[in-house]
């Protein structure tokens, strides 16, 4: 019985073997109950009794061989696979990359800040719908259709609905809706995202944001209105701010006024950014004029109040210095994630 053959082929088969599955198909293959080996053994009862004890020892030998190659093997594979195992594994001593991570926007931020503030004055923070009826958005603020001040408002300015409704192009709205609903006193600010066919430019957008507030009671003045409106400045800015008023003219107020505060950038002294005045125009405000008042279902004769309204993005750009107004709406990340 030449049983040379069989090792030398057991030999090769086993040298290949890339993985312990396939290992174990060639030890059942060679080793099993009816594998080669087995066969061999099965057929040694056809010997003469000399043959047999020979052809034993021969197969017995080979036997060895295989089991002794196929344990080489296993250990071969097995401390393979642990070394790529632990070529692939995380060394917890190596630096972790900077974790990038998403936050709120600039204007979102601001406009918390805002909130935050006012509600520490004793302010409601209180928001109404984008898409607006004409009663809202401009007659119950006392802009009649052949007003000038609402030709300048809609005619370009506008963009209205096919239903004729219109996209609100000032907070003020929800104010006439507020007072329609309460009763005074109150003190409310209105964040608000308005709308308005503008050619965009560094400082102006077609969406922007304002925030407006309304004060109503008994004995509410303009005096209310200035400590109130330095108090916020001051909270938002982080430091001392001056405004002075400015006799103006809105539908909505009587008497109506623009705003000016010391500009931050010099402290008041005169620079480029304040034209060297170191004052900057910041919004309007007044009085609420009597016909808003009832207008919006409140007695003028015994409740007056203040309103002002502001832009949220010309406030976030005086104080981080922004110089565009189109950075907020840009999606650039190297600008967005600097807040």
């Amino acid at each position: 019985m030449d049983l040379k053959p069989l090792a030398e082929q057991a030999k090769i088969e086993i040298d290949q073997i890339q993985g312990l599955d396939a290992l174990d198909s060639v030890s059942r293959k060679y080793l099993g109950k009816n594998g080669l080996i087995g066969v061999q053994f099965s057929q040694i009862k056809d010997l003469s009794p000399e043959e047999k004890g020979r052809a034993g020892q021969e197969l017995n030998s080979v036997k060895i061989l295989i089991e002794e190659a196929i344990k080489e093997k296993t250990e071969q594979l097995k401390k393979t696979e642990l070394d790529k195992k632990e070529s692939q594994a995380i060394d917890i001593t190596i630096p972790a990359e900077e974790a990038r991570t998403g936050h709120l926007h600039p204007l979102t931020l601001e406009r918390r800040r805002i909130e935050h503030i006012f509600s520490l004055m004793g302010f409601e923070i209180v928001e109404g719908p984008e898409l607006e009826d004409e009663w809202h958005n401009f007659d119950a603020l006392n802009m009649p259709a052949d007003h000038p001040s609402r030709d300048a408002l809609s005619i370009g300015k506008t963009f209205y609905l096919q239903n004729g409704g219109l996209v609100r192009t000032q907070a003020s709205p929800v104010q006439i809706r507020y007072m329609e609903a309460h009763k005074p006193p109150f003190r409310i600010i209105v964040p608000a995202r308005v709308y308005r066919a503008e050619s965009t430019d560094a400082s102006h957008e077609v969406q922007f944001h304002q925030v407006e507030g309304l004060m109503v009671g008994k004995d509410v003045s303009t005096a209310n209105f200035k400590a109130i409106f330095e108090k916020f400045l001051q909270e938002f800015f982080g430091e001392e701010m001056k405004i002075r008023l400015r006799p103006s003219y809105f539908p909505f107020t009587e008497p109506s006024f623009e705003i000016d505060i010391n500009c931050n950038i010099c402290g008041g002294k005169g620079c480029p950014a304040c034209k060297h005045s170191g004052w900057v125009e910041f919004t309007g405000a007044g009085m609420v004029h009597p016909n808003v008042l009832r207008n919006g279902g409140i007695d003028p004769k015994e409740w007056q109040g203040f309103a002002f309204g502001a832009s949220l993005d010309r406030l976030t750009m005086m104080r981080h210095k922004i110089t565009d107004i189109r950075l907020f709406h840009g999606g650039d990340p190297r600008f967005l994630k600097q807040f």
